[in-house]
């Protein structure tokens, strides 16, 4: 069965463009490594909550957007293989040392499908 990482994070609006490129790059890794499709989606119709929402999780600040970010892998154990070489992968340690946004707020997990139509 499939298996998602599933990411939100707040990037400063102005570095949107260095965003996609970063993510244009890390892609071909993350599908060299295992992965089968990755999406990116910068916020559009993110409404505010009264308890918890998009924002507050990642606390984005006033100038800042949501991004929100899933990868599929064929099952979790090529997810966990693709996290053993991403870690181990030089390329990737040099994408982290330069990424336009606060990676320590970012929210990331895995997930098992529980339906897929």
């Amino acid at each position: 069965m499939k298996y998602v990482d599933g990411f939100v994070v707040a990037v400063p609006a102005e570095n949107k463009e260095a965003y996609l490129a970063l993510a244009a790059k890390a892609a071909p890794l993350f599908k060299e490594f295992g992965a089968t499709r990755i999406v990116e989606c910068w916020a559009d119709d993110v409404p505010g909550g009264t308890l918890t929402d998009f924002r507050m999780a990642v606390k984005a600040e006033e100038h800042e957007e949501v991004v929100f970010s899933w990868i599929e892998y064929p099952s979790k154990e090529v997810r966990d293989k693709a996290n053993e070489k991403m870690m181990a992968d030089p390329r990737m340690k040099e994408m982290g040392d330069s990424m336009p946004f606060d990676g320590k707020r970012m929210i990331y997990g895995g997930f098992a499908p529980i339906l897929d139509e």
